[in-house]
């Protein structure tokens, strides 16, 4: 705040300088000289503001990465094993809320001019190469109790190289069923929200089939992008296939961008 109240007063000089040009109407070689120095300036404190904001970012990047890795360490170390007993029922608005919470504080994905969105932000997928790693939230596409299979969202505990294959549980459910599964039966989410304004090129586009984390619930439905997000902070609009409806598609329903990823379902199933 105080990198932006230094620079204001050189804005407003800006400000009443053009103004002093056009009641003079002339754009004389003193306001030419004075203008070129007042803007070259404007210039150096917007490149000072920008690297603090960006060194804010990175400390609050690596506090979030510090509860992370405790919290993955807490649970790695037992608490939450299979021998011990089940924990009481989360209640379902509690998970909902947390759910929400996660999509709202994704951060967004602010690159330097010239750089191009990485992989997992957005709707850039993961490389071929990636592997998710504990405490990471994915897609899993797993058997549900009646023998169906469906897409749900989880937690990644462990990965073993030797298998090449992921252990996780149901996302944040109070009795987790732990699963062991592929990674190509795994999606990661994104990790960056994209930026419609700076970044319109890493997000799903409008009738793109997506898998969408249907609202209230913890699994993920095929869907098609009704509108993308138009500011940094708004969800996607999805058509979420219902044979219910007489076109196939439900009324459009809000997600958010922490929840939307490509589809990798056979399109004939």
């Amino acid at each position: 705040q105080e990198e932006r109240s230094r620079s204001e007063h050189n804005l407003l000089n800006i400000q009443k300088t053009h103004e002093r040009m056009q009641t003079e109407n002339k754009i004389s070689p003193y306001y030419r000289t004075k203008l070129r120095g007042l803007y070259t300036t404007a210039k150096a404190d917007a490149e000072a503001e920008c690297g603090i904001l960006r060194r804010a970012l990175d400390k609050i990047a690596e506090i979030k990465s510090l509860l992370e890795e405790r919290r993955i360490a807490v649970k790695m170390s037992g608490l939450y094993s299979d021998a011990d007993p089940p924990r009481k029922t989360m209640r379902r608005g509690v998970l909902m809320t947390l759910l929400q919470q996660s999509a709202m504080t994704l951060p967004l994905w602010i690159g330097k001019p010239g750089d191009t969105p990485p992989p997992l932000c957005g709707a850039i997928p993961a490389s071929s190469d990636y592997v998710a790693k504990p405490g990471d939230k994915v897609a899993a596409r797993v058997k549900a109790v009646d023998g169906d299979e469906q897409w749900i969202l989880a937690e990644v505990v462990s990965y073993s190289h030797a298998a090449n294959k992921l252990k996780l549980p149901d996302a944040l459910m109070a009795r987790p069923r732990r699963h062991t599964l592929s990674r190509r039966r795994i999606i990661p989410l994104p990790q960056w929200k994209a930026n419609p304004e700076t970044d319109p090129e890493a997000l799903f586009h409008k009738e793109q089939l997506v898998l969408a984390l249907y609202p209230q619930t913890t699994c993920f439905y095929r869907a098609l992008i009704h509108a993308p997000p138009q500011r940094p902070q708004d969800d996607y609009s999805v058509l979420f296939e219902d044979t219910s409806y007489a076109d196939g598609y439900s009324p459009p329903l809000n997600v958010a961008q922490r929840y939307v990823v490509a589809c990798k379902e056979n399109k004939k199933k």
